[in-house]
């Protein structure tokens, strides 16, 4: 498996019965005339943290795309707290609570922190303040005069995700926000995971870092060829380790 810096591992919840937040049934998507995504199903609870794994090119960055509409086309099912948005576009699915973080974090360079901060509408009430951000990241309040350029990778990783804590999404889409970034800023990254997840987040996260989440998600689905075709829990992590090395190729 991948190696990263140790990070603390979360229990799964064992309370009560979760409102569902995400229900995927039959999705379909294409880029053009590249049928990408061939049925994918599965569901996300409140306050869960699920991982997408899988090879690349299996579609989970497709997955987490389709959901927010920036996919060229679509078909199925996905259900936000029992609305249907696979017919929505963009704009009006992030204000169903849904942030998506992508893989190339997409903050403006030539602002500042604070700049980036300030630009992201409130879409759903309760997003976080400006203040509430600078508390959850010491480092983004010590640049908040630094443009964009001038920070680190993972700076620039943190800035990305705050600006959508920002708009007041609850459930939050990340796109391999590991990759690439020191052993020491990988355990930061997993300390904000594990604290948006007991403020009662919902976090759905496409990682290729298995070491960073394993000990982060309840749930895991991998991912083979635009379908899922593997869940398994946190608990059952141990049985599944030979699968794991044969899905992943790790």
């Amino acid at each position: 498996m991948q190696s990263a810096a140790s990070t603390p591992a979360v229990a799964p919840s064992t309370g009560g019965a979760r409102r569902r937040f995400l229900e995927v049934s039959d999705l379909h998507a294409w880029y053009g005339e590249s049928h990408v995504l061939h049925g994918v199903n599965f569901t996300v609870d409140e306050g869960e943290v699920v991982t997408l794994l899988g090879r690349n090119g299996a579609g989970r960055t497709t997955t987490l795309r389709a959901i927010m509409g920036l996919t060229g086309s679509r078909k199925g099912s996905i259900k936000v707290h029992d609305t249907e948005s696979v017919g929505l576009p963009t704009h009006r699915i992030a204000r169903l609570g849904i942030g998506y973080c992508p893989e190339e974090r997409g903050i403006f360079s030539s602002l500042s922190t604070q700049e980036n901060l300030m630009l992201p509408p409130v879409l759903v009430k309760g997003g976080m303040s400006v203040e509430q951000i600078y508390t959850m990241f010491p480092n983004l309040r010590e640049r908040a005069a630094s443009q964009g350029t001038r920070l680190s990778g993972g700076e620039q990783q943190m800035l990305a995700v705050a600006r959508i804590l920002r708009t007041g999404a609850r459930l939050l889409l990340l796109d391999e926000i590991s990759e690439g970034l020191a052993p020491v800023i990988v355990q930061k990254l997993a300390e904000m995971v594990t604290t948006l997840r007991r403020q009662g987040y919902t976090i759905v996260m496409v990682e290729q870092n298995f070491r960073f989440a394993a000990p982060l998600a309840d749930r895991f689905l991998v991912m083979e060829h635009g379908r899922v075709i593997e869940e398994f829990t946190q608990a059952q992590l141990p049985q599944h380790s030979q699968k794991l090395r044969e899905y992943l190729g790790v």
